[in-house]
C-alpha cells in the first residue's frame, strides 16, 4: 500500500492481526486434536477476516485511485501503460485486484 488514508491502513492492519491470531487458533486446533467443527468455524472466521481486508485494501487504492485529478481523464491512455499517470495502478489493475477476491 502507498502514502493513502493513515486510519484505512490501520484498520487494515486490525483486520489482518486479527486474521493471523485466528489463524492461529486453527493450527493449535489441529495440533490439539480439536472436533472438527471446532477447526471449521475458526478456519471460516480466518477466511472472512482475509477478504474484509482485501476488500479494504482494494477499496482504499480505488477511493486514492478515483479522488487524483487525473482520475477523469480515462484509462485508455493509461491502460497501455500499465498504470494510470502518477496514479500507480490502472483502472483495470484494480478490476483484477477486486476480481481475484471474489
Amino acid at each position: 500500500m502507498t502514502n493513502g488514508d493513515p486510519d484505512a491502513q490501520r484498520k487494515i492492519l486490525h483486520r489482518l492481526r486479527r486474521a493471523r491470531g485466528q489463524l492461529d487458533a486453527v493450527i493449535s486446533a489441529v495440533e490439539q486434536d480439536k472436533p472438527c467443527r471446532d477447526v471449521v468455524t475458526q478456519l471460516a472466521a480466518v477466511s472472512s477476516a482475509l477478504d474484509r481486508a482485501g476488500f479494504a485494501i482494494v477499496s482504499t487504492a480505488m477511493k486514492e485511485c478515483l479522488s487524483e485529478p487525473d482520475a477523469e481523464a480515462g484509462t485508455a491512455d493509461a491502460g497501455a501503460a500499465g498504470a494510470a499517470g502518477d496514479r500507480g495502478i490502472s483502472v483495470e489493475e484494480l478490476e483484477k485486484l477486486f476480481m481475484m477476491l471474489a
